[in-house]
C-alpha cells in the first residue's frame, strides 16, 4: 500500500484537461519524489449549488451549459485514462462530501490536496468548506493551490514595486491599471508566458490498487457509490435535455479533445484565423469567430495551448492582424480575471467599481422592461434577435452581448446586475470574470474611461446591412424590406399591413428607440416607447451616443466572453 495519497480536484472553472495542467504535473512530480510510494486520485464532484438559483432569481446553469459540463467531465475521465492509464472518480453532492472523506481515508502518511485557483467569492467560498472538511478528518494534509487560467501568470504581473519576487500572490493587483489599454501595453512590453506543464505519462499517476476501497470507506457518499464509473445523466442533476436549434452557429461539444479540434479546424483545416480580423464581428456561422470560448471557460483548453497554436500557425502560415487579434482577445480575459481578483466583490454591486449613484427603473416597469428583453420582445430587432439565439443555443456574438447589454443597463435603465444575473444561466461559455467584469463595463460603471452608449439601429445597420441576421432569429420580420429590418415601427401603415407585419401585433412596438427613429404608431401595452438614445431614468454622463464601439475585444464570446433544483444561495456576493 501507498504511503502518501495525492488527491487532484477538479473543479471544472478552468482545469477540465490533462494538457499544460499544472495540477497533474504536480502530482507526478510528488510520486516521482516519493519514490513512486503514493497513490493519486483524480476526482471531481458536481456541486448543487452551482445548478440552484442565483440571489437575484436566475437559474445558475441552463440546460445547454449543464449538458457541455458533462460531457466536459466525461472526456476528462477518458483523457486521463488515455494519456495517463488514470482514472477520474465523479461524485455529486457538494465537494467537502468527496474530498473530506477521500483525505480521511488517506494513508499513515497522510495525503496532499491540490487545485486551482479562484477569482471570485463563491467559488472561493466553495474552496473554504473543502478546506474546513479535510482539516476536520484530523489526517496531515498539504494544500497547494496554482493558478492556471491566463496568458500571463498573475505572480508575474508588472504592477508592483521592487523585484518581481516581491510580487508573488499577486502583489501587484493592487496598481493594476483599471482600463485595458495599459495593462495591454504593460505585459505585452514586459512579460514573458510560463512554459506549459508537462502531461504526465502512463505510469505517472498511480491510481489505489483496489478502487472499491475507496467505495467501502465512505468516500464516494451515497449517490457517488459507483465511483470511477459515475456520469450523471441531466435529469439526475435536475436539468432538462437541450434542444439544439437548427439556426446555432455550432454544436458545441464539452471536452478536451473537442477543444483541440476545434482549434486545428479554424486554424489549419480551414485557415479561418488568416482573415479573423476582417471577420470577427459576424453573426451568422461557425467560422466567422474562433468560438473558442466554451471551451477556455471549462478549463478544457488552455490559453497558452492556443498562444502556441498561435505561434506555429504564425512560423508556418502568416502572421498578420488577425493573428496578433486572437491573442489580443485572450489578453482581455487576462485583463477581467485580474480585474475580478483586484476588485472583489465590487464587480457585483449595483453602483459597480465607482460606486455611482443612478436613477434605475424600480418595480412593475422595471420588471415589464427586464421580461421583454429577456423575451427577445423589445421591439428593437437587433436586441431580440441576440437574445432570441442565447435562449435557444446558449451562445451570442461578442458584438451581440456589447449592444443587448447596453441597451438594457442605458437605455432601458434596469439595474445591470439583472441583465448579468440572465446571462450566466444561459450562456455555454460563463466565466464569472469576463461576464461581471463585461456587465459592470457596459453599464458604465467600472473607471475605465467613457461610457459606451450603443446606438442599437446604427450598430444593426453597420453589421447585419442586409437583415439577414434578424430575419433568422425574428421570422415575424422576414418579409420586412432591408430599408425598415432595423427600424420596422417606421414603416408606412399601409406597408405593414401590406406585408402583414403590424407594429404593437405581430412584432412588438419598440420600448425605447435612438434619436431620429421616433416612433409614432400606437403602442401595444397603453404606453409610448422613451425615445433617444439615453436611458429611461436619466442619461448617463459622457455617453457616445452615435454608436462607436468601445475598445475592440471585451471577452465576451470570444476568448477575450432547464429547470434547476433550488437551493438557498450561499454568503451573499450581489450587494446593493
Amino acid at each position: 500500500m501507498a504511503s502518501k495519497r495525492i488527491v487532484v480536484w477538479f473543479k471544472g472553472t478552468n482545469d477540465l484537461r490533462v494538457h499544460d495542467n499544472p495540477l497533474l504535473a504536480r502530482a507526478a512530480q510528488l510520486c516521482a519524489e516519493l519514490g513512486g510510494d503514493a497513490e493519486v486520485v483524480p476526482a471531481y464532484s458536481f456541486d448543487p449549488f452551482f445548478f440552484g438559483v442565483s440571489e437575484l432569481g436566475s437559474n445558475k446553469m441552463g440546460p445547454h451549459r449543464a449538458r457541455f459540463l458533462v460531457e466536459s467531465v466525461a472526456d476528462l475521465r477518458a483523457q486521463l485514462r488515455a494519456q495517463c492509464a488514470s482514472d477520474l472518480l465523479v461524485g455529486v453532492g457538494p465537494p467537502e462530501r468527496l474530498i473530506g472523506p477521500l483525505v480521511g481515508s488517506a494513508p499513515a502518511g497522510g495525503a496532499v490536496l491540490l487545485m486551482s485557483d479562484e477569482v471570485a467569492s463563491e467559488e472561493r467560498e466553495a474552496v473554504g468548506r473543502v478546506r474546513s472538511a479535510v482539516r476536520a478528518t484530523g489526517t496531515p494534509c498539504d494544500v497547494e493551490s496554482f493558478w492556471m487560467s491566463t496568458v500571463y501568470h498573475r505572480d508575474d504581473l508588472p504592477f508592483g514595486g521592487g523585484a518581481r519576487g516581491a510580487r508573488a500572490n499577486g502583489g501587484g493587483l493592487e496598481r493594476m491599471p483599471d482600463m485595458f489599454t495599459p495593462f495591454k501595453e504593460r505585459v505585452e512590453r514586459e512579460l514573458a508566458t510560463r512554459p506549459m506543464a508537462r502531461t504526465p505519462a502512463a505510469g505517472e499517476l498511480p491510481l489505489p490498487p483496489k478502487r472499491d476501497a475507496l467505495a467501502s470507506d465512505g468516500v464516494t457518499a451515497g449517490e457517488c457509490a459507483r465511483g470511477f464509473d459515475l456520469l450523471p445523466s441531466l435529469a439526475q442533476l435536475g436539468m432538462a435535455e437541450p434542444m439544439d436549434d437548427p439556426r446555432g452557429v455550432l454544436r458545441f461539444v464539452g471536452g478536451e479533445a473537442a477543444a483541440l479540434r476545434r482549434v486545428r479546424h479554424y486554424l489549419w483545416d480551414t485557415d479561418c484565423l488568416r482573415s479573423y480580423f476582417e471577420t470577427r464581428n459576424g453573426m451568422i456561422g461557425a467560422d466567422y469567430s474562433s468560438k473558442l470560448s466554451p471551451w477556455l471557460a471549462h478549463g478544457c483548453l488552455s490559453p497558452l495551448k492556443v498562444v502556441e497554436e498561435v505561434g506555429r500557425y504564425e512560423a508556418a502560415r502568416v502572421k498578420n492582424k488577425s493573428t496578433y487579434w486572437l491573442i489580443f482577445e485572450l489578453l482581455w480575459r487576462d485583463f477581467f480575471r485580474f480585474y475580478a481578483v483586484k476588485h472583489g466583490n465590487a464587480i457585483f454591486k449595483l453602483g459597480g467599481i465607482t460606486g455611482e449613484r443612478r436613477e434605475w427603473v424600480t418595480g412593475a416597469q422595471a420588471a415589464e422592461r427586464l421580461r421583454r428583453w429577456k423575451e427577445g420582445s423589445t421591439g428593437l430587432p437587433l436586441v431580440d434577435a441576440n437574445m432570441r439565439e442565447m435562449a435557444a443555443t446558449g451562445f451570442m456574438s461578442n458584438r451581440g452581448r456589447q449592444n443587448v447589454a447596453s441597451y438594457l443597463a442605458l437605455d432601458l435603465a434596469v439595474d445591470w446586475r439583472l441583465g448579468a444575473d440572465h446571462f450566466e444561466g444561459l450562456l455555454l461559455d460563463y466565466d464569472v470574470a469576463s461576464n461581471w467584469g463585461n456587465w459592470v463595463s457596459a453599464a458604465g460603471l467600472a473607471r475605465a474611461g467613457r461610457v459606451n452608449q450603443f446606438n442599437i439601429v446604427k450598430q444593426g445597420r453597420d453589421y447585419d446591412a442586409d437583415g439577414a441576421y434578424v430575419r433568422l432569429w425574428c421570422p415575424e420580420l422576414r418579409a420586412v424590406p432591408a430599408e425598415y429590418i432595423h427600424t420596422p415601427w417606421e414603416m408606412p401603415q399601409q406597408l405593414q399591413d401590406k406585408l402583414g407585419v403590424r407594429i404593437g401585433e405581430d412584432y412588438p412596438s419598440p420600448l425605447a428607440v435612438p434619436p431620429g427613429h421616433a416612433f409614432r404608431g400606437a403602442y401595444a401595452g397603453g404606453r409610448r416607447p422613451a425615445t433617444g438614445n439615453a436611458p429611461i431614468g436619466g442619461r448617463a454622463p459622457n455617453t457616445d451616443r452615435f454608436g462607436r464601439r468601445p475598445s475592440d475585444g471585451g471577452g465576451a464570446g470570444e476568448p477575450g466572453a432547464g429547470s434547476a433544483r433550488r437551493r438557498p444561495p450561499r454568503g451573499g456576493r450581489v450587494q446593493r
